[in-house]
């Protein structure tokens, strides 16, 4: 658990269904879910040596839980996991490609977001 600007405490969890990481909150009256950062996963390279990129296209905190920063936290700890998978990390968000700017200790583990993720994305 990694706690807020408020010192309330968080929690990212990958939901696979949803194909997103979500964010909770300790809030009174039980856990709060306070955004999300989706992905979509994409197999690339070779049949001899297939990667397996995880496409983040969408970030979203509820306005209700802004200037806590809690998008910061969501992004670092989806990057976490993602690289702990062995995942390549392609940062098509906004957010995500900012933090990954910022953090070049994430540079073996990502991609670059290119024509064919963005054509694969849309379809």
């Amino acid at each position: 658990m990694t706690a807020d600007k408020t010192g309330a405490e968080t929690t990212v969890r990958d939901n696979p269904a949803a194909r997103r990481y979500d964010i909770h909150v300790d809030a009174p009256g039980g856990d709060a879910l306070a955004g999300f950062a989706e992905y979509r996963d994409r197999v690339s390279g070779t049949d001899d040596a297939p990667t397996t990129e995880r496409v983040f296209f969408h970030t979203e905190v509820d306005p209700a839980f802004g200037g806590r920063g809690l998008a910061t936290i969501l992004v670092c700890e989806a990057l976490e996991d993602a690289r702990a998978r062995n995942l390549t990390i392609v940062g098509v968000c906004p957010l995500v490609a900012s933090f990954l700017k910022k953090h070049p200790e994430y540079a073996d583990a990502t991609a670059p977001v290119t024509p064919a993720v963005l054509e694969w994305l849309r379809s």
